[in-house]
């Protein structure tokens, strides 16, 4: 089966591990969108492994991995990436890893560019990790940008090189930035380009032949659907699709070689960055910054976190055609007597139960926020301060009202505390989310409900 994997909140939902989970039925992993901005963690037989560009199935020996059209490559991040990847025993030939021609390459000054754009923004500013995603899909659509293929012609890529580091010269010294020379910026890339070229091919009728002779293919999404460009929290977003229908786009497929879409989220909410964040807990957050968790693979930041908001799950699940959903980290809740679900927002005294587009900072998502207790016991403050996990256990909520409840057809959620492992709980959980009882395999939970549609009342 061909499958998208998609964030459904602000990234950093916990999508590597779950295409490392379903790679092992795949044939092919495919990146089609983003760029080193991305940060994908998996532990793999006790090892810990952090990609950027890398697909998820790089870590198996027998799969093809594909960084598609759609992704804008750092030659310079992804050689460092591979090297130290391969430093952990991973080999990486150019049998496993190929790289899209038509890929757009970012460029050293582009990163200074990203900083100079955040310095101009001042107190609006995005909040990006300044790897220079922006600026590289900035100039792929004022198509003054380079491909790949291009770097396979020399002297065209010098000259374009030069035209463009006199451009972007006058910008950085505006805000006393490092200007560059083109001989400077010519040299770094095409050292690195030389290592990555025998990866660089057309990968469109790669992927069209894997396609049609019913390989199974994987699409690995980057970011989430709250970072969409078009769908996200504008301008609080990053520079390409993150949805499912980027996928495609990024990688030269058409629509129809889709066959099921993979969402997945947090069993609360977190974001880095700037921007909107109507459930966000600075208690919650501090709780989880405790336990060691929730900091960028990417930057090292701390993530801010709040409670599961279900208005934004309900429209990604919309925009992506979300036909599964992984949900992770449960563990993380386990010290809390009460779990909260924001099942509406009130603006100015009208109830929303779908994000307007804009407005988001100055909303008061408390009167909508629905309490879920979690302790076979007398329901504690409304503060919900985590217990000892001696004392506490799950317990099913009363039915939740669908209307207002995201309910795909499937869940996934990792079993990694010794409370997860007990069906009760999981029960628990299946019952909060709307879910039936579910069927344990390899590690993860499975719940199996309705379709999404009728849940919905699509």
């Amino acid at each position: 089966m061909n499958t998208v994997i998609t964030g459904l909140q602000w990234g950093d939902e916990g999508k590597g591990k779950i295409v490392d989970y379903l790679t092992e039925s795949a044939d092919v992993v495919i990146r089609g969108q983003g760029g080193n901005n991305a940060g994908h963690t998996v532990i793999a037989k006790g090892v810990k492994y952090v990609l950027h560009l890398l697909p998820s199935g790089i870590l198996w020996d027998d799969k093809v991995n594909v960084i598609g059209n759609g992704v804008v490559v750092d030659p310079i991040g992804l050689c460092i990436e591979i090297e130290r990847i391969e430093g952990q025993g991973i080999a990486i030939g150019p049998e496993k890893l190929l790289i899209s021609d038509r890929a757009h390459v970012v460029l050293p000054f582009h990163k200074e560019l990203d900083a100079a754009r955040e310095i101009s923004l001042g107190d609006q500013k995005i909040g990006t990790t300044k790897r220079g995603i922006g600026p590289a899909y900035a100039d792929k659509v004022n198509r003054c940008g380079l491909r790949m293929a291009d770097l396979l012609d020399r002297p065209f890529a010098e000259a374009q090189i030069s035209r463009r580091v006199t451009e972007v010269n006058e910008i950085l010294a505006k805000y006393d930035l490092a200007t560059f020379t083109a001989k400077s910026v010519i040299e770094e890339t095409y050292t690195a380009f030389e290592r990555l070229r025998p990866h660089v091919t057309n990968t469109i009728p790669v992927l069209h032949k894997a396609w049609k002779a019913k390989k199974n293919l994987l699409f690995e999404g980057a970011q989430g659907t709250l970072l969409d460009i078009d769908f996200g929290t504008y301008p609080f977003v990053t520079s390409s699709n993150t949805t499912a229908g980027g996928s495609t786009t990024g990688t030269g497929l058409p629509p129809t070689a889709i066959e099921a879409v993979i969402g997945v989220c947090k069993a609360y909410t977190t974001r880095v960055g700037s921007g909107p964040f109507p459930t966000g807990d600075e208690s919650l957050s501090e709780y989880l910054h405790n336990l060691g968790r929730e900091f960028g693979a990417t930057t090292g930041r701390p993530r801010g976190c709040g409670w599961l908001d279900t208005v934004l799950l309900r429209f990604a699940c919309m925009v992506n055609g979300v036909t599964g959903l992984a949900v992770t980290n449960v563990d993380g809740l386990d010290e809390y007597d009460e779990l909260k679900i924001c099942v509406a927002y009130d603006i100015d005294g009208t109830r929303h139960e779908l994000p307007p587009p804009t407005g988001l900072s100055g909303i008061a998502p408390s009167p909508s926020m629905k309490p879920f207790p979690a302790g076979n016991r007398t329901p504690p403050p409304a503060s919900a301060t985590p217990t000892s996990r001696k004392t506490r256990k799950l317990t099913s909520p009363a039915s939740p009202n669908s209307a207002t409840h995201p309910s795909p057809s499937w869940v996934l959620a990792p079993t990694g505390s010794r409370r997860w492992r007990c069906s009760e709980n999981q029960g628990a959980f299946a019952g909060m989310m709307g879910l039936s009882q579910p069927a344990r395999s390899e590690g993860f939970t499975f719940f199996t409900c309705p379709p999404i549609e009728k849940r919905l009342g699509w």
